[in-house]
């Protein structure tokens, strides 16, 4: 916890909610032990989805397709959704997910390793999520900035790893330590890459929003 649990509680308590279907998933997704985006970030998402109206989309980690199909609820009528699973015991849940939201259209799921497929796509979007290996954004970094249009917007969930970010490289447990350099290094390219502006937020276990430059 990267923030005081007692101000998240109540920051959620706030909350408004998703739709019964986002719930019933999130529900049963926190029963499986399947990651989902935490309450607070999903109220960020809403709000850079609501400023950005983003038309073309891209996930990098679908899991059972929760945040999928929560961007698919707030971004504008229209839209379009590629999002990228490895993990081929969620594909399945994830695609009778997206079917029995009725998204079907709306949305492409891509199987396969990401880093393969990133290289492969075509074309560019206007709002790009990262939520798959932490130990991988660094890897994904270059295709992901091919892929950004200029104006576009990157977020990246998870990159404070529960606090590991600020330790010691001696104080993080030794099987982290290549997860923590990455990422580490993830964060530097951010926010030291001319192409880029960015914020890391400490909400959730950190999320970082970045800004493609235009031109």
């Amino acid at each position: 916890m990267i923030v005081d649990e007692r101000m998240v509680a109540y920051i959620n308590s706030l909350d408004a909610g998703n739709t019964p279907f986002l719930n019933k998933i999130e529900q049963q997704a926190r029963r499986d032990f399947v990651p989902v985006i935490r309450r607070e970030t999903q109220s960020f998402l809403k709000v850079l989805l609501a400023v950005k109206r983003p038309m073309k989309i891209l996930e990098v980690g679908t899991a059972v397709g929760f945040s999928t199909l929560l961007i698919s609820e707030y971004a504008p009528a229209g839209c379009h959704i590629t999002t990228i699973e490895k993990y081929e015991k969620r594909i399945p849940v994830a695609r009778t997910n997206f079917r029995e939201a009725g998204r079907e259209d709306m949305i492409t799921l891509l199987e396969g390793d990401a880093m393969e497929i990133l290289a492969g796509l075509q074309g560019s979007y206007d709002f790009i999520f990262m939520d798959a290996a932490k130990g991988q954004y660094i890897h994904f970094f270059p295709e992901v900035m091919r892929l950004l249009e200029p104006g576009g917007v990157l977020v990246s969930d998870n990159v404070l790893q529960d606090g590991d970010i600020i330790e010691s490289h001696f104080a993080v447990e030794r099987r982290n330590r290549t997860i923590y350099k990455r990422m580490r290094d993830y964060l530097y390219e951010l926010k030291h890459n001319d192409s880029l502006t960015t914020s890391i937020v400490p909400l959730g276990d950190g999320v970082a929003v970045s800004i493609k430059t235009e031109g």
